[in-house]
């Protein structure tokens, strides 16, 4: 496949993946839009393969998670090589991974994130939950600040760009709880559970919702807190990036604040935003990216290792 066909692959897979993201995507100037497409298509795939997912759909547990995760390394590795690959998904990575001069090793951290679930890994502490983060979404935030432009030696700027990412897992797995208590799964740490009086495993038991409700607020409380970091970053960043980036955050930080809403309500249905609610922050996004935030102070954040092990 040529690039141009590669884009078109790209851009079904986002259209198909998440409607948010694609949104926000319609913002960027042309080249960086099929260039995000591009990135988004590789991510898309790689968590597929991981979560036994159909674009994002569906997951389930797998028996062969271990080979699977071999295999993104396999292929990610080809497509960075300039060798053949088995998906375009993997050849769309390395195209874009050419034209952005991509760290290789940001790109291997984020297949780490796949690694730690098929290890049936659990955070036990708030550090080991924003590591996760850090592998399955700050990193890919990274990557997209390089997409958009950001000097990979702009540490500032790329910590920003990592709180966007982590913003959006923290939001995610506030949603998902039970989502992921279907499949075996909790990003809750063992600390967290314990100072609620929750046993391992027993969290999305209904009697528990009231012990539960204080930890979904935790993560609505700290995923808003990175969003508001990542705003004051957007500023850097060219006028239709920073536009794309600002209405990302708004929409998915209704998720989190959502969440936090609801109570004990928030998994009885799963929590999105409407068609209406996106449009919004589209055109509230533009306002705001005409405006100088006003300054957000990183202390007290958690903060992504300077040189992410590979």
């Amino acid at each position: 496949m040529d690039r141009a066909a590669l884009v078109d692959h790209a851009r079904d897979s986002i259209a198909r993946g998440s409607k948010s993201f694609a949104l926000a995507s319609k913002l960027f100037d042309p080249l960086t839009r099929e260039r995000a497409w591009l990135l988004y298509a590789w991510c898309r795939k790689c968590d597929d393969l991981a979560d036994g997912q159909d674009m994002g759909h569906g997951m389930s547990a797998v028996a062969d998670a271990q080979e699977r995760v071999a295999y993104i390394r396999e292929q990610t590795d080809r497509a960075l090589t300039g060798q053949p690959t088995d998906d375009p998904a993997f050849a769309a990575l390395a195209v874009v991974a050419a034209e952005c001069r991509l760290p290789r090793a940001i790109i291997f951290d984020v297949i780490e994130g796949f690694a730690l679930d098929a290890d049936d890994w659990r955070p036990r502490t708030e550090r080991d939950l924003y590591q996760y983060c850090y592998h399955v979404a700050g990193a890919v935030g990274l990557l997209m600040a390089i997409v958009m432009g950001v000097d990979p030696a702009d540490e500032e700027t790329l910590d920003r760009a990592c709180d966007l990412g982590l913003a959006f897992q923290l939001a995610n797995i506030a949603r998902d709880l039970s989502e992921d208590d279907s499949v075996g799964r909790c990003y809750l740490p063992v600390e967290w559970l314990a100072e609620m009086d929750i046993p391992p495993g027993q969290h999305m038991k209904p009697w528990l919702r009231p012990q539960l409700v204080p930890l979904a607020k935790r993560l609505a409380d700290r995923s808003e807190a990175h969003e508001a970091s990542a705003r004051v970053g957007a500023v850097r960043l060219p006028f239709r990036a920073r536009w794309a980036v600002l209405a990302a955050a708004g929409i998915y930080g209704d998720i989190a604040r959502e969440v936090r809403r609801r109570g004990a309500q928030a998994w009885d249905h799963r929590v999105i935003t409407t068609r209406g609610q996106k449009i919004g922050w589209v055109a509230r996004s533009l306002a705001q990216a005409m405006r100088t935030p006003a300054p957000v102070s990183r202390e007290g954040l958690w903060t992504r290792p300077r040189k992410p092990a590979r």
